[in-house]
């Protein structure tokens, strides 16, 4: 009996340590582009049609950025942070994003896929870094568009002068507080959309161009009012001089760069359009256009809207003026409406015109993000990490239905139950979804990491740790600044460090262009001024998220915790899906291929791909 339970003690413990070392191995196991474009995309069956083209993609991705979060990040980054200053903010901030999707965009057209960044980083940093960023964004994107859902039917409510939390949202008594507002307009707007994105993915993106123009004709009706009925003199004097302080920088240089750090939020979604890579007519063409050429012009509309906002309003006033529907939906100053709500001169019309403009613009980001989440989940189960029936492709939509699905009724079922505040828990810090930017930010950060790693390693040619030493010391040197910046007193000591260490940044950037040669290029579209654009974009992301609150991490701990266990338990022990360990072919120089044993690394830099067993 006793052999027996050491027998039996033994056995387990040999079989925990392979499943360690399983784990470990697949963790860091890489595929190539050949893997992701070929053996990896057939598991979906069906393939997904290319009808997208470069207008197609700048109207999902003004689409899917130009939301309502700009009615209300305007006016809180106005108010708090930035003052009439807050249109630099805007600048600067559309100058991060651009650097983020000069990123995307070269890794888009090299690896035309729908994963988005899960692919990007699983051919560079490996499977589990891919699947933790993967899943992050899924969850925010599942909680945030709930969110955004309920408070369409507010928004709505706003342009036809309903108060919808109390005419629209029954309560159910028996049900618990928090959960009992039934939300049936939320829950149907979800459902339709789900409908659309699983019918075809050319008629969303049509449909997506009807509701952003419709969109952009109420932004330019805001812009055009906001001139013609405001000021020139709000940009430089305070409403109330005696307890606020004038000028264009009434919270100095530092507070633009913070206003930069709330107003982000209002450039999230762009990322969405790379996973439509794989339904592009001309990926090479078609997509820097698309993705740089939405960044360009969304940044061009937010700047006259920040603008028009500061003409209208003096940047002291903003906090004072508030809707009813607003602060229902979401709890936070809405400037552009509330100019005119009090207005006794004929013009409180506009406000409900600015309801109405903000329904358009919840539509579009809900289009775009949940065409975004289903191709990101379909990915992740064609990698194995997650069921492969999420994987699958109908054959007559060429849609990923399955994951469309299941997503777009786990949202309806979210958003008809739960109180927009429990969301707005769950996703956001105060008012804002700024819990979505953890998440995001943090997986800009890795892709901008892994164009560079991309660029200068190959894996049978050169070794990666000379260009991860570099990566890891800019890190931690752009975190150093980050925290002086935050927690230094303001003074020359403050600038003169945050000179020095700004200095070193630059020093740490050009050493590495002269110490690591690149290992190969990209055959079609490239980062402009490599390795400076991603580096940038590094120290941008890492100085944004340093700008976020603590229970903002917390959260995306806790769920990444949540992803690790889940990795461990069931994606590397029975996922099927990597590259390494099933049988696969890879293409060799010369165009012959050869299968692929179960130990083999392969290398897909510059286009061609090379076997080393």
């Amino acid at each position: 009996m006793e052999k027996s339970r050491e027998s039996t003690f033994w056995a387990m413990s040999r079989a925990a340590a392979r499943t360690a070392k399983r784990v470990a191995r697949r963790a860091v196991s890489v595929t190539t582009p050949f893997d992701e474009l070929h053996p990896v995309r057939a598991r979906s069956g069906a393939d997904m049609h290319r009808t997208l083209t470069w207008l197609d993609l700048v109207g999902l991705g003004v689409g899917g950025m130009v939301g309502a979060g700009v009615f209300v990040t305007t006016g809180r980054a106005s108010r708090l942070l930035a003052g009439p200053a807050v249109l630099l903010s805007y600048a600067i901030a559309g100058l991060s994003a651009l650097l983020s999707a000069f990123s995307y965009t070269e890794f888009a057209v090299d690896l035309p896929v729908a994963g988005g960044a899960f692919s990007y980083l699983r051919v560079t940093f490996g499977e589990f870094a891919a699947f933790l960023c993967g899943a992050n964004l899924v969850m925010e994107y599942v909680l945030s568009n709930a969110a955004v859902a309920r408070s369409f039917t507010a928004y709505l409510g706003s342009a036809v002068g309903v108060l919808a939390a109390q005419k629209w949202r029954p309560t159910i008594s028996f049900l618990p507080n928090g959960f009992n507002q039934i939300d049936f307009i939320a829950a149907v707007v979800i459902l339709s959309i789900t409908l659309l994105i699983c019918f075809s993915t050319k008629e969303s993106s049509v449909m997506n161009m009807v509701l952003t123009a419709t969109h952009i004709l109420f932004i330019c009706f805001i812009i055009v009012i906001g001139f013609w009925k405001g000021d020139w003199r709000n940009f430089v004097e305070a409403e109330d001089p005696e307890k606020h302080r004038s000028g264009f920088f009434p919270y100095g240089v530092s507070g633009v760069f913070n206003g930069a750090a709330m107003v982000y939020l209002s450039y999230i979604g762009y990322d969405a359009v790379s996973t439509m890579a794989e339904e592009v007519r001309n990926p090479r063409r078609d997509i820097p256009i698309g993705v740089s050429g939405s960044v360009l012009l969304v940044t061009v509309f937010y700047c006259f809207m920040s603008a028009s906002m500061s003409k209208l309003l003096p940047y002291d006033a903003v906090s004072e003026l508030r809707t009813h529907i607003v602060r229902a939906a979401i709890d936070a100053d809405a400037p552009f409406s509330a100019a005119f709500r009090g207005k006794s001169d004929g013009w409180r019309w506009v406000s409900n015109v600015i309801g109405a403009g903000a329904s358009f613009g919840i539509l579009t980001s809900l289009v775009v993000a949940m065409l975004g989440q289903a191709r990101y989940v379909c990915v992740i189960g064609r990698s194995g990490v997650i069921p492969g029936w999420f994987a699958v492709v109908h054959p007559k939509t060429s849609t990923p239905v399955n994951a469309s699905v299941f997503l777009g009724l786990l949202t309806a079922t979210i958003s008809l139950f739960t109180d927009l505040q429990i969301l707005l828990n769950l996703v956001s810090i105060g008012t804002l979804f700024v819990f979505y930017m953890v998440g995001t930010l943090f997986v800009f950060y890795m892709v901008a990491n892994a164009v560079i790693y991309k660029r200068y390693v190959s894996i049978t040619t050169t070794s990666p740790w000379p260009t991860l030493s570099f990566l890891l010391s800019f890190s931690l040197t752009s975190i150093l600044f980050t925290l002086l910046w935050r927690y230094t007193p303001s003074g020359h000591p403050k600038a003169f460090i945050l000179f020095v260490n700004f200095v070193v940044a630059i020093a740490m950037v050009q050493a590495f262009v002269i110490l690591v040669p690149q290992a190969q290029k990209p055959q079609f579209w490239g980062v402009p001024a490599m390795p400076w654009v991603p580096f940038a974009s590094i120290f941008l992301n890492l100085f944004l998220l340093g700008s976020l609150d603590g229970p903002s991490y917390v959260r995306f701990g806790v769920f990444s915790g949540v992803v690790v266990v889940f990795y461990v338990v069931y994606s590397a022990v029975n996922g099927g899906g990597s590259m390494g360990e099933e049988e696969c072919f890879v293409q060799l120089d010369g165009g012959t291929k050869e299968k692929c044993s179960s130990n083999c690394i392969v290398d897909g830099g510059g286009g061609e791909i090379s076997l080393k067993v």
